[in-house]
């Protein structure tokens, strides 16, 4: 019985997406031929005409495309990524070793290679960007040969996309050096590169992988953002599967509330004002990359609140309740923080006026408002003193 509650949920997943996935065949004047596509698109694209969303190009659509959109479906609900348009590539059987095979001795693209490359980068991109609103921010991800291959895309003069995810890659001889010189011109935009290896690969082909790894974990280089990972106990086909959720996590965890790491790591020891900028930074980073018009979360208010109190004595408590205003005009948070600095500056009068005003915003909630209360009780009874 629960083998069939367990088969029941995961048909019931896979439908749902599958409803807003769909084939495209697209007529490649590089290829001199037609290729198939799968597309997906996110439940609320059609409720948005404005929205922009990131792409994500997979390579091997056959088998990696279901796996990568039931992840972003996933990370989107749980407001660990954003949502994503999909994008798939048909490559069944050997059609994916003569899309990304290369020169043996040299490590570059055969010729054929070289016109799957320029289908991608200039005729499925442009094709993606004049029919659906895609974000500034996209995503490419391969398996072993084809994980091998998207590093052409970064090498490139004019990188194509902003994150790679390397799954089990067959790396070309020259390729690690390759990224390293990339890596260090980086100097506008941001990358995130993802790579792994197993014990399950071959002793070869580890030592590659190996010798990447080594090879970019030591740059320090503040736009190159690098992420490796030893899968162990897995196989070829469930390593896919431990790579895909890890590498998204990686990508998009700027999208992510603000985690016990990233405040201990990045906020914890910064001024009040600083926190505060941080806070609208992250937001405003999110916009653009993500095209998300996503409002400032309450608990990562709540996660510079103590800063905000403690430090400088409440002097920007003003100034972070002014920010949640503009923001939630209907919410009593933003008065409580304005009413906590007249308080604290011993305005008493301005500050009841601010906890009645944030009162009044209670209408549907009385254990809110019951509490919320205590502010004007103990503050009425400062102002009779």
């Amino acid at each position: 019985m629960k083998k069939l509650a367990l088969f029941i949920c995961v048909l019931f997943t896979t439908c749902t997406f599958a409803q807003q996935s769909f084939t495209y065949s697209i007529e490649s004047q590089e290829l001199g031929q037609k290729r198939d596509l799968k597309i997906y698109l996110p439940k609320s694209y059609n409720q948005d005409s404005i929205r922009q969303y990131p792409l994500t190009v997979v390579f091997d659509a056959d088998y990696l495309f279901d796996v990568y959109v039931g992840n972003a479906v996933l990370f989107a609900q749980k407001e660990k990524a954003p949502e994503q348009i999909v994008v798939g590539i048909s490559q069944p059987g050997d059609l994916r070793y003569e899309d990304c095979s290369y020169d043996r001795n040299t490590g570059r693209p055969t010729q054929r290679a070289t016109d799957f490359f320029n289908f991608v980068r200039d005729e499925l991109l442009d094709y993606m960007e004049t029919n659906y609103r895609i974000s500034p921010f996209k995503t490419i991800v391969g398996n072993t040969i084809t994980g091998n291959f998207i590093n052409y895309f970064f090498i490139d003069d004019d990188p194509a996309f902003n994150a790679y995810v390397n799954i089990n890659s067959y790396y070309a001889p020259e390729i690690p050096s390759a990224v390293e010189a990339t890596a260090n011109r980086v100097k506008h935009n941001t990358y995130y590169y993802y790579a792994n290896t197993g014990d399950y690969l071959s002793q070869k082909r580890r030592d590659r992988i190996a010798m990447t790894d080594a090879t970019l974990s030591s740059l320090e280089i503040e736009k190159f953002n690098f992420k490796f990972e030893n899968i162990k106990g897995a196989t070829t086909v469930s390593s896919i599967g431990k790579a895909i959720p890890t590498a998204m996590a990686f990508i998009f965890e700027i999208y992510s509330s603000i985690s016990k790491e990233e405040f201990n790591t990045k906020i914890k020891d910064l001024s009040p004002s600083d926190a505060i900028a941080y806070l609208e930074n992250k937001y405003v980073e999110i916009e653009y990359q993500f095209g998300s018009n996503l409002k400032i979360r309450e608990k990562d208010i709540y996660a510079i609140e103590s800063i905000v109190i403690d430090k400088e004595n409440g002097e920007y408590l003003r100034d972070l309740g002014e920010m949640i205003y503009k923001i939630y005009p209907e919410s009593p948070l933003s008065d409580y923080y304005i009413g906590l600095d007249f308080e604290m500056r011993g305005k008493f009068k301005r500050a009841l006026e601010a906890y009645k005003e944030g009162y009044m915003k209670f209408t549907n909630d009385p254990e809110g408002a019951d509490a919320f209360y205590k502010n004007v009780d103990r503050v009425a009874a400062k102002t009779k003193d």
